[in-house]
């Protein structure tokens, strides 16, 4: 469940927000640098503070205020999504920096902020030191009193602040809610990851442009559907590590794969009109690697649409002809081979066309992740599949398989104790993977197997007692 309390941080580029972010929520989520305009979208987490728990918003730099100076689409964009967090905050934090002083644009800000109605609370950052704190009182002009002094980076003044932005925050529910299933949209790129996100909820969540590296941060959106509550995560687009021009671009890059490996579900966006490119591969590979749930999107489909027709008409006058969706997805799963349990959908998010589907699959892949195979059915299981099927012999000896379970957790693993790890090849692994599917489907999700080994006992044969000796 979602917080009803709202905590926004507003300002300006480069004063701060993304530290006091990361200072309020406890870890580091928001990329913190020192060059302006890094956060772009809104960054949201779940925060709890003296037994109050409640949402916080970071947002990105605002670098102007009216709309006669919005030439730049990105700093528009921008400058929207802080104001939707505006609208939607219980209580603002206005952050200013102690060390650039007060500007103009600071004042255009607070003007904006009172007229909005919502408390506003003034943190004075980057105070952590004497000569800092004598140039506190220049921002008692801006009219919020009192104001903050604070130095979100070392964590001084954070518990004052908190303290009156939270006075009338109700308090949060004595027993922590179940987590929500996270869901990492992935992928190149100006695939359309944003424009998925904002097909799912819709409405403009996240900023959409065709400039490549618009999202640099992950960006979470809470999500209810019919009772479910997700996280879907805006990752910045996996581009080649050659290719990466900053740090900036370097954090986005170990945060989105971070999101890979964290997430829940997995869903690849792919374009449409490009095919499976090279790093399309390995994206699916680090999801592969991560043993995730996968869900591979098709985005752009509509743009495919005319083509898609002509083949559909081919094959009423020749039923043996495949159609082009046919024929593209024989072709993805050639190219994405190591990713062929992945569920498919082809959607269009600037139409919304098949959008609805993709809660319906993610539902069957957490399912699917609890189901249990029985030890004494996967033994047979396995049993009838190696008479079925020889395994190779490999140096004189054939891998044998003595005892099978699953092992608790996500996603599905089965530890097999066989005579010798080594004998086992990947095409016949494959194959015992294939069978365990084939009895318990685990659609969506990886099948992991790992091997042990099984001990072989020696017994020393005691020499028999020689009887010239014994006692009469």
């Amino acid at each position: 469940m979602t917080p009803t309390n709202i905590l926004a941080i507003v300002g300006r580029p480069n004063v701060g927000k993304s530290a006091l972010f990361n200072r309020i929520v406890g870890r580091r989520i928001a990329i913190v640098h020192e060059e302006a305009g890094v956060t772009r979208d809104r960054v949201s987490a779940r925060a709890e503070w003296d037994g109050k728990v409640f949402e916080v918003v970071d947002t990105g730099g605002i670098a102007f205020m009216d709309d006669e100076r919005s030439g730049d689409v990105l700093a528009s964009a921008t400058k929207a999504q802080a104001e939707v967090a505006i609208e939607m905050a219980s209580a603002l934090v206005l952050v200013v920096d102690v060390q650039s002083g007060l500007s103009p644009l600071d004042w255009e800000i607070a003007r904006k902020l009172r007229t909005s109605g919502k408390p506003v609370f003034l943190a004075v950052n980057k105070v952590d030191n004497d000569q800092r704190a004598k140039n506190v009182n220049e921002f008692a002009e801006l009219g919020f009193e009192p104001f903050y002094p604070i130095a979100a980076i070392h964590g001084l003044g954070i518990n004052e602040l908190l303290a009156a932005a939270t006075e009338s925050f109700s308090a949060g529910p004595a027993d922590a809610p179940t987590p929500p299933t996270s869901i990492a949209i992935v992928g190149r790129p100006n695939v359309g990851k944003s424009s998925l996100i904002n097909a799912i909820l819709e409405r403009e969540r996240t900023i959409v442009s065709n400039i490549p590296g618009t999202t640099r941060d992950s960006v979470d959106v809470p999500i209810t559907i019919d009772g479910q509550t997700y996280v879907l995560v805006d990752t910045a687009g996996l581009r080649h590590r050659s290719k990466i021009g900053s740090s900036v671009e370097q954090f986005s890059l170990m945060r989105a794969e971070r999101s890979i490996r964290t997430c829940d579900v997995a869903v690849l966006v792919l374009d449409a009109l490009d095919g499976v490119t090279r790093q399309d591969q390995k994206i699916g590979g680090l999801i592969a690697e991560a043993a995730r749930g996968c869900i591979i999107v098709v985005n752009k489909w509509d743009l495919a649409a005319e083509e898609d027709a002509k083949s559909e008409a081919l094959v009423a006058r020749h039923a043996k002809k495949k159609t082009f969706k046919d024929e593209y997805l024989a072709a993805l799963r050639k190219e994405l081979f190591f990713l062929d349990w992945a569920a498919v959908l082809f959607v269009s998010a600037k139409t919304r066309h098949g959008v609805t589907e993709l809660f319906h699959d993610i539902n069957v892949i957490n399912k699917e992740m609890e189901k249990r195979a029985e030890t004494p059915q996967l033994n047979r299981l396995l049993t009838r599949a190696v008479n079925a099927y020889s395994p190779p012999v490999i140096g004189g000896q054939r891998f044998k398989i003595f005892y099978a379970f699953q092992k608790p957790g996500c996603p599905p693993r089965f530890m097999l104790f066989v005579n010798a790890v080594n004998l086992l090849t990947p095409h016949y692994e494959r194959y015992l993977v294939d069978k365990i599917r084939a009895g318990w489907g685990f659609t969506g999700c990886p099948v992991q197997i790992e091997l042990r080994a099984r001990e072989r006992k020696i017994f020393i044969k005691k020499p028999a007692p020689n009887r010239a000796f014994r006692k009469k």
